[in-house]
């Protein structure tokens, strides 16, 4: 008699899928605010724009919806490595809800799709965990998402992620640097370290030229866990940040902001500045984090290239109006940020000028 080809054989377990659904179920649903329609087992996520409308109506006359997509890149590696899954799924979400947020988006709902060579519930779980916490400290929902199995693709232990968020801002309050002008006050928000940008560099840096092992205990970093200190999660500022703008309802005095990811500071600033103004940084203005000054010092990386590559100690940046300043710093302090005055706009030519 025939033996019947099954998908298990094949590597991919229909009842690990199951097992994981229940695994995650609690996690996501702790994500669901009273506008996500909780349908569990659909085929979708439902999320109404109008569950409270008249509240609606009040605070966006007219829309707009706002998307991003990103991945947490090589971090991921550093997770597999340390089987520490649940801090790379803050990172997911802060990678696109901190990137919305820079148009002044409020984000609603997020979706994630995870790639592995073999379905284990209990990873899959932290990682969804993860992403479950980040949702929660952006205020957004987490309504769907897809875990794949792929044992010819993924070798074992390897993974992917990525994530995708929706937003709604305003049209009238949509920020996107027009109205930065000579004179504006450039604030810088700490970052808590390497964020998800530059682990090619790192990672080469650590275990390449210093032979360092993931779990070495590093002096330099105070004597932190090499991989703990890696892995911190990217800060998802929200919460402060759109907390300031319903502030301010009737001027818009944030006049531009951005988001250090890959290009730090002299390669992101600029995609928000008008061609006649640059953006002055004074370098002095703010601590850097360790992790920086080990990087640079185990390298050794030129400090031009630590900028390029880093977001060096600040992760957002907000360019504000120069009678503002001091009180949006303010704000944002007693909203739990740690905010520095980084720098000026000048006239110039839409560059930074890192000094």
């Amino acid at each position: 008699m025939a033996k019947f080809a099954t998908y298990a054989q094949a590597g991919v377990s229909i009842n690990a899928a199951d097992e994981m659904e229940d695994e995650i179920y609690s996690s996501v649903a702790g994500t669901f605010g009273p506008r996500v329609i909780e349908a569990k087992g659909a085929f979708a996520g439902f999320f109404r724009l109008d569950y409270d409308e008249k509240l609606f109506k009040k605070n966006y006359k007219n829309p707009v919806l706002v998307a991003c997509t990103d991945g947490v890149g090589s971090k991921i590696q550093l997770a597999s490595k340390m089987q520490k899954f649940d801090t790379v799924g803050i990172d997911l979400v802060a990678m696109n809800v901190n990137d919305m947020l820079v148009h002044g988006a409020e984000p609603l709902f997020f979706l994630d799709y995870l790639a592995v060579h073999k379905l284990e519930p209990k990873t899959i779980g932290q990682m969804v965990k993860g992403v479950a916490a980040g949702c929660k400290l952006a205020d957004c929902a987490l309504i769907g998402g897809e875990t794949a199995e792929m044992p010819d693709t993924y070798k074992k232990g390897d993974f992917d992620m990525a994530g995708f968020a929706v937003g709604v801002v305003e049209r009238t309050k949509i920020i996107n640097g027009k109205n930065i002008r000579p004179g504006d006050v450039i604030l810088g928000l700490a970052s808590s370290g390497l964020h998800s940008n530059g682990y090619a560099l790192a990672r080469s840096i650590c275990f390449k030229q210093q032979k360092m092992d993931i779990t070495d205990v590093v002096a330099e970093l105070d004597g932190a866990i090499l991989g703990d200190v890696l892995l911190e999660p990217t800060r998802i500022y929200v919460r402060s940040i759109v907390k300031l703008l319903s502030h301010y309802k009737v001027k818009q005095i944030v006049h531009g902001m951005a988001h250090i990811t890959g290009g730090g500071l002299p390669g992101n600033v600029p995609r928000m500045l008008p061609q006649n103004c640059n953006a002055v940084i004074k370098k002095t203005s703010w601590p850097k984090h360790k992790i920086f000054t080990f990087l640079q010092n185990a390298g050794p990386v030129e400090e031009s290239e630590m900028y390029r590559v880093f977001n060096m100690g600040i992760g957002f940046v907000l360019i504000v109006a120069e009678d503002f300043a001091h009180s949006i710093a303010n704000k944002l302090t007693r909203a739990g940020e740690h905010v520095y005055t980084i720098g000026e706009i000048t006239a110039g030519t839409g560059t930074v000028i890192l000094k």
